[in-house]
């Protein structure tokens, strides 16, 4: 079936060697003039933060850092071809912020390219790809993907239809300052999944500009992703809950949040040195189940929302505990 995991569907003519030759190539012919292979061509559908952070990481005209040292990308590992997006000024500022590309709004201003990044919002990911592949640009010489947390490549169906290899790479931080991001990507884990002819020119494209692919389970992205929101927003809300708690126990806001950030890193930084089951401090813990009886109480009278939060954690953290050594 076109598009499963593990598919070893070839990409026609985009010859996966030339990525490979280039990326171990260190000698900057690419930037320089110098003779090479032809790199493949890339044209990003949605250029916002994302878009224009990974085409300027590729276009190797950037200083990063590397073991907290700056240095210059040594190699171009893909020509950036066209920058679509809904207005000509947003498509123009991100091939400015890219360094190459050329402008456009429209499906039918595009020129052919070997490879297709779709960096849309999440609910327009299909539909994008399903007009890039009414507009005919899409062959089995193609590879398309995006870089959605929550959505796997085979929302890419109108490309899967087309014969086209398919993946999702999806780079686990923040894209909110793009510049920043550029100095600072390697390093960066990257959850892979996809066709295996995609995923041969991909992941060492990625590999090039410092990241860590990992490859994750296509039927499970899904929970891939409510990890990742786990472990970044809701730890956000319940920072904002622990805050209210101190509130309501009389405490000003700025001092709360003084009194909640050393326990946070300080658990935090246990958690992952010795597992989180090691790390595991406080009432439950210590087997004080009086005092988180008398905790739920007070939460259920003046913080019912919030005692509803506290009593779920308190059966998921005695699961917890009964793996401490």
């Amino acid at each position: 079936m076109a598009g499963t995991a593990g598919s070893n569907r070839a990409v026609g003519k985009l010859n996966i060697m030339n990525v490979r030759n280039n990326i171990n190539d260190d000698s900057n012919a690419c930037l320089q003039g110098g003779t090479t292979a032809v790199l493949p061509t890339l044209t990003i559908l949605g250029c916002g933060k994302v878009g224009k952070t990974l085409a300027r990481l590729w276009c190797g005209r950037h200083t990063a850092r590397k073991h907290k040292v700056k240095f210059t990308a040594p190699h171009q590992v893909f020509q950036i071809r066209d920058v679509m997006n809904r207005s000509h000024i947003s498509a123009q500022q991100a091939c400015d912020f890219i360094g190459d590309g050329r402008a456009v709004t429209t499906y039918a201003e595009l020129d052919s390219a070997d490879i297709y990044l779709i960096t849309v919002g999440d609910d327009h990911i299909a539909g994008c790809c399903a007009d890039l592949a009414a507009s005919g640009r899409l062959t089995s010489n193609n590879i398309v993907f995006h870089c959605s947390g929550a959505l796997s490549s085979l929302a890419l169906i109108g490309a899967i239809q087309q014969g086209a290899a398919v993946a999702s790479i999806h780079p686990i931080r923040s894209f909110a300052n793009p510049q920043q991001v550029v100095q600072d990507f390697t390093g960066t884990y990257c959850g892979i999944e996809g066709d295996t002819a995609a995923l041969a020119v991909l992941a060492p494209a990625f590999d090039a500009i410092g990241a860590r692919c990992v490859v994750i389970q296509r039927d499970k992205k899904i929970i891939y992703h409510a990890a990742a929101v786990f472990a970044s927003n809701y730890l956000v809300t319940l920072i904002e809950v622990a805050r209210q708690a101190y509130v309501e126990a009389g405490l000003p806001s700025n001092i709360a949040l003084q009194l909640i950030a050393p326990l946070l890193s300080e658990s935090a930084e246990n958690a992952f040195s010795l597992g989180p089951a090691t790390a595991l401090t406080g009432p439950i813990a210590r087997g004080d189940m009086t005092t988180v009886a008398r905790q739920y109480d007070a939460l259920q009278q003046e913080m019912p929302d919030v005692a509803a939060l506290y009593r779920q954690f308190e059966i998921l953290t005695l699961a917890l505990a009964q793996k401490k050594v």
